[in-house]
């Protein structure tokens, strides 16, 4: 004979599995409208790996406004459920309802796409603290000319051959792998990844998630790759970067928790600004400081086919540079709003990020293609360096421990300000 005791537990897991059920038709409505979306945009879809049916037929665009209204509102009137998990929900729809709005032709300014779009509102940065940045490499580099080509002279010496960049790149990435393991021990057993070497893209680099851990990760060759620039990219696009975080999402959330809104990764959302920024502090979490010296002098350095005697001064030029990783963010503000031409911007990229005009261009491709995107790299790598700071301190373990948990469980760029 059941006890009232029993009653009631009964009855509350009865709750809690209809609570779930709901929660779990939502986030299916959800993985469908983002799918949907990606017929009107095809670079909005970035990963998918839920079931074949769900991907729908292409839809009128003013449908897919109508059923983000109403999914909001399910979303925000739904009670009970997981209070992380409905706020991922609401954050990731309202910039998917921004992003129908902007393809069905609304302008807006720079700064509000990027808070639509991500949820944070991007920095400004001092035109004077990146002329100081300037003025330190001028003491570091002198010599007649312009900056920008005697930086361009220097940073030539550590161009990786072409025949040598995928040797070059597999011992980066191989190293990164083993560091991030010895602080993630529990990624899934079956993780692995594919490299290709491509041309004629915007980016430097990118992962493609295939689902049930494995990655394509896509190099491009186009352009000459520096000693620092391959080893950023094996950590940003493998390890601890989008290769770890989607994997830890799709184990931890979608397989263990059946939690599918994560099956489908929307690129121009709030999750990009986590997953961008996770990524690139990942890579000066995972190696830096005198070991990143070391092994760039002992293992790449040889490996490139470069003289191991001059990874020091490389090294430290890296250093000087860091002031300057916000004028990507300057430059395309200014751009996008129509403060400043295309020329005018690949100048300004040469002048204070130091970008050769190739490089420049390319750059300016970008903005093209991903408008406010830029703002998810060094600024996404702030704020999630400035949380891993506040929750952890200085202590090894309990960074790793704190940015395992940001690549791991739900998350918005809210949670981390």
């Amino acid at each position: 004979m059941l006890t009232r005791r029993h009653a009631l537990l009964a009855l509350s897991a009865a709750s809690c599995a209809r609570k779930s059920a709901d929660m779990n038709s939502l986030a299916e409505r959800y993985v469908k409208l983002i799918l949907a979306i990606g017929h009107h945009d095809p670079n909005y879809v970035d990963a998918y790996y839920g079931p074949a049916e769900w991907k729908p037929a292409k839809q009128p665009i003013e449908n897919l406004s109508t059923e983000a209204s109403t999914l909001l509102d399910a979303i925000g009137q739904f009670t009970g459920g997981d209070l992380g998990r409905q706020t991922y929900l609401l954050t990731q729809t309202r910039a998917a309802a921004a992003r129908i709005s902007l393809l069905r032709g609304e302008k807006l300014s720079f700064d509000r796409e990027a808070k639509a779009l991500y949820e944070v509102d991007p920095p400004g940065v001092s035109l004077s603290e990146f002329e100081a940045g300037r003025a330190a490499l001028e003491k570091a580099l002198p010599g007649d000319g312009p900056l920008e080509d005697r930086y361009a002279k220097f940073d030539a010496r550590f161009a990786i051959p072409a025949d040598r960049v995928d040797r070059t790149f597999k011992a980066a990435i191989a190293e990164a792998r083993t560091r991030t393991k010895k602080w993630i021990p529990n990624l899934p057993a079956n993780e692995s990844f594919e490299i290709e070497y491509v041309k004629d893209k915007s980016w430097s680099a990118y992962n493609w998630y295939k689902g049930n851990a494995r990655s394509l990760i896509q190099v491009n060759i186009e352009l000459p790759i520096g000693i620092d620039r391959i080893i950023h990219l094996a950590c940003h696009e493998g390890y601890p970067g989008h290769h770890v975080y989607n994997a830890l999402l799709e184990a931890r959330l979608v397989k263990e928790k059946g939690w599918m809104e994560y099956c489908v990764y929307p690129l121009f959302s709030p999750q990009s600004l986590i997953a961008e920024g996770t990524a690139d502090y990942g890579a000066s979490l995972v190696i830096h400081g005198e070991e990143r010296l070391a092994f760039k002098r002992d293992v790449l350095f040889k490996e490139a086919g470069l003289d191991p005697a001059l990874a020091a001064e490389q090294h430290q030029m890296q250093k000087l540079l860091r002031p300057l990783r916000h004028a990507p963010i300057q430059a395309a503000r200014a751009y996008l709003d129509g403060v400043k031409t295309a020329e005018e911007t690949v100048a300004y990229l040469q002048r204070y990020n130091l970008q050769t005009k190739s490089m420049a261009e390319r750059r300016l491709r970008f903005f093209n293609e991903n408008r406010t995107y830029i703002i998810n790299y060094s600024f996404g790598e702030d704020i999630v360096a400035n949380w891993v700071a506040k929750t952890a301190g200085e202590d090894p373990a309990a960074r790793w421990k704190a940015f395992t948990e940001i690549l791991s469980t739900p998350r918005t760029p809210a949670n981390l300000l």
